[in-house]
């Protein structure tokens, strides 16, 4: 019979028990087995050098070098447990662990071929590494002893922690419980390290144990299934840590990811990321990993659920959570990809050539078809094919038959197929064009039906043209299986980056390029982050809005508030004509028919003032603006996360349906807005549209920043923010915000 405490543990019962792992006493053991394990008087204190980062109500610990050392490069480790100990245990035989190895259980004398100790009190001394396969209940137990015993760190595998209804109290004990001891998971797999052949992992994987003089890349995952996909890749990538974070009770992916910065044998971070464990964590991270000069990588998944009053404003319906996300890795300076096809081989790309800045890439093949699909695949990716120059073009056509055309892509025909010296020539005349990368198509044929003699030629060609150009080279497949494991492997070593996919391989050079952008580029200010609100938000009418907006320089029309027919056409005509009636107090005028433009009669400014305000009891008389020729929008919305979002975009009615928009955290430089003004489809219109002169840009950026200066002013109370729309007049005549809606609230401290 099962008992009742290990069935409801989160994983199944394979021999281990509830207690017996090593607290002495009974009322230890009775502590291990109740839910309200959140009295464990465990003591947590900090020194030096470790460090927590608090965001949003989470406290991460970021190990010292020295602590994090221990647990991912042990020479000692324990496994804890039945059925799990055991598979860690065979995985560490299979790569090669050479330190000792020690099991816990209390009942078996032996575990995967080794005397196993009754407890973590019974072992020859403190480990370095555990493993944790027991219930919930009892990893909690197992813990706080490792802990007192002074180990190194642990992998807490069991489930039914904060994702279980009843796991909240206890995922808190264990953080208590481990102390100043670094703990993974719980609810993961574990770690894999490749370098020294140390796997805390339970299960088969499909990497390999790096050699001696090699680096690879490291790859922190949320998921564990993801991370035992990624080891079965056959990409040739190189992995040196596999590390799953599961619930990140203690240990964050930042502070995952910016432990394993201290290893110098890694290339190149990958970031699994469902949702941020702490926003100080990922800037901390930041700020290493660009010390370091090590690229992050960042495939970000687990789109939240829009504001809640996506009804009331149009940023709020336009920037969701994502927004910020992508917002914040673009500060970061890391690169965001959104496939794990993209992720691999971006890490792929950086391995082996780094970040660099730069778009221009020259691409080469020997087909037709080759080159039309290079063309297509660069498209929106934000890297260019740069014409060939006519000297250099001269010097390429010079090495190639008659019939060939020199462009960029270039088809170089199959005239010197398999000669080696007629390639390499060709080859290096067309690199010199001192492009940031050079790619070569190649698809390898099948080895079990046919010869590759003649593209072993390509390859070698291609690697000398590289080396005496001093180029990056990149040899891209069409398709992912006809770039074999072992030739990636081989290209590497050779200096070359193998990526599958020339859509891939395009994403990845253009991701290692805005990394290399982001370094070159001075480090963005830290994210402003959420304050403590509290009281519901109110919405402030138009008139109230604008005037908070120009205390703060923003551009609005002349205007006054009107409670009577007459007192509208005496405002109107102080204003003179043309004039807008708004009702006031409604959200989206145009939708309920609450605004009236254009108005020059007194008739005309009556009627509009009788119908608006049975909408409310006053309407809003103001100037007319005639002369703008762009509109935008500028929009602020709240992140629970990541403080207050700015966007800006394409205004108007149809701002939804353009959803033309880029959105930046605060606090914003004045190059950020310039950047994305440049980056919006509405920009030839900013720059002069079909005979239209252009529109007054700096006019529009100095609004921006003054609406996002009101916004820090305010980042206590504010809640949303709307100028739809920001009307841009032409150059040199301003820009004015035409409708403005602002919820604030009271701050809560």
């Amino acid at each position: 019979m099962v008992p009742r405490a290990t069935a409801e543990a989160g994983i199944p019962d394979h021999g281990q028990l509830v207690h017996g792992i090593g607290l002495r006493n009974d009322t230890a053991r009775r502590l291990a087995l109740s839910v309200a394990v959140s009295s464990l008087p465990v003591m947590l204190v900090m020194r030096e050098p470790d460090v927590r980062h608090s965001c949003a109500g989470s406290d991460r610990l970021v190990p010292s070098a020295e602590r994090f050392t221990r647990l991912m490069r042990p020479r000692s480790i324990a496994v804890i447990g039945g059925r799990e100990a055991a598979r860690v245990a065979e995985q560490c035989d299979k790569l090669g662990f050479d330190g000792a190895l020690w099991p816990v259980h209390p009942r078996r004398g032996t575990v995967a071929g080794r005397t196993a100790y009754p407890s973590v009190a019974d072992l020859p001394a403190a480990p370095d590494a555990v493993f944790v396969g027991v219930n919930r209940h009892a990893t909690v137990e197992a813990v706080a002893e490792l802990s007192r015993a002074g180990a190194g760190g642990a992998v807490c595998y069991a489930s039914g922690f904060l994702e279980a209804d009843d796991g909240g109290v206890l995922q808190r004990a264990l953080v208590e419980a481990a102390g100043e001891m670094p703990i993974v998971g719980p609810n993961c797999y574990g770690l894999i390290n490749f370098l020294d052949g140390v796997p805390l992992w339970p299960d088969q994987h499909g990497g390999r144990r790096l050699g001696p003089n090699e680096r690879g890349v490291a790859i922190v995952t949320q998921s564990s299934n993801i991370g035992v996909s990624v080891t079965m890749q056959q990409r040739g990538l190189p992995v040196a840590y596999l590390v799953t974070a599961g619930n990140q009770a203690q240990l964050g992916v930042s502070g995952l990811a910016s432990a394993l910065l201290e290893d110098e044998r890694v290339s190149a971070i990958g970031l699994y990321v469902e949702g941020f464990d702490s926003v100080a964590g990922f800037e901390a991270l930041a700020r290493k990993a660009r010390q370091r000069a090590v690229p992050v990588v960042v495939m970000k998944t687990g789109r939240s659920e829009r504001a809640k009053a996506s009804n009331l404003t149009h940023t709020a319906s336009i920037a969701g959570s994502d927004a910020g996300a992508e917002a914040f890795l673009r500060r970061l300076g890391f690169a965001r990809v959104h496939g794990i096809p993209e992720l691999l081989e971006t890490l792929k790309f950086l391995h082996v050539h780094g970040a660099r800045a730069g778009v221009r890439v020259g691409a080469m093949c020997c087909s037709g078809g080759e080159a039309a699909v290079l063309a297509d695949s660069i498209e929106d990716t934000g890297l260019t094919f740069p014409d060939l120059e006519a000297e250099h073009a001269a010097a390429v056509r010079a090495t190639v038959h008659p019939l060939v055309t020199v462009a960029n892509p270039f088809d170089y025909h199959t005239f010197d197929w398999g000669d080696e010296t007629a390639l390499t020539g060709t080859f290096t005349a067309f690199a010199r064009g001192g492009f940031d990368a050079n790619m070569l198509v190649v698809d390898f044929p099948r080895i079990d039906r046919c010869n590759d003699a003649d593209w072993e030629a390509a390859i070698t060609a291609f690697e000398r043209a590289m080396d005496s150009t001093g180029s990056r080279g990149v040899i891209a497949a069409t398709l992912e299986e006809n770039l074999p494991e072992e030739r990636a492997a081989q290209l590497i070593e050779r200096g070359i980056a193998p990526l599958a996919g020339v859509r891939e391989a395009f994403i990845a050079i253009e991701r290692a390029a805005r990394i290399g952008d982001a370094w070159n580029s001075p480090p963005a200010a830290s994210v402003m982050g959420n304050g403590s609100l509290s009281t519901e938000p109110v919405l402030l009418d138009e008139s109230t809005a604008k005037a908070r907006l120009a205390e703060f320089g923003v551009g609005v029309p002349r205007g006054e508030v009107a409670c009577s027919e007459n007192e509208a056409v005496r405002i109107a005509a102080l204003l003179g004509a043309p004039v807008a009636v708004k009702a006031l107090g409604i959200a989206h005028k145009t939708e309920r028919g609450a605004v009236r433009l254009g108005l020059s009669e007194p008739r005309d400014i009556r009627d509009a003032t009788r119908e608006l305000m049975g909408l409310g009891n006053e309407v809003l008389v103001e100037r007319f603006e005639t002369g703008v020729v762009v509109e935008l929008i500028v929009g602020l919305h709240r992140d629970p996360q990541l403080g207050l979002l700015l966007t800006v975009g394409s205004g108007g009615v149809f701002v939804e349906l353009a959803a033309d928009i880029v959105t930046l955290l605060l606090p914003v430089a004045e190059s950020d807005v310039r950047g994305a003004l440049s980056n919006l489809r509405c920009t030839p219109m900013l720059e002069g549209w079909r005979g239209r002169g252009p529109a007054d840009v700096d006019a529009a950026v100095a609004a921006i920043l003054g609406i996002a200066e009101f916004a820090i002013a305010n980042s206590d109370r504010i809640e949303e923010l709307d100028v739809n729309p920001l009307g841009v007049c032409a150059r040199g005549q301003g820009a004015v915000a035409l409708d403005a809606l602002i919820r604030t609230r009271e701050s809560g401290a």
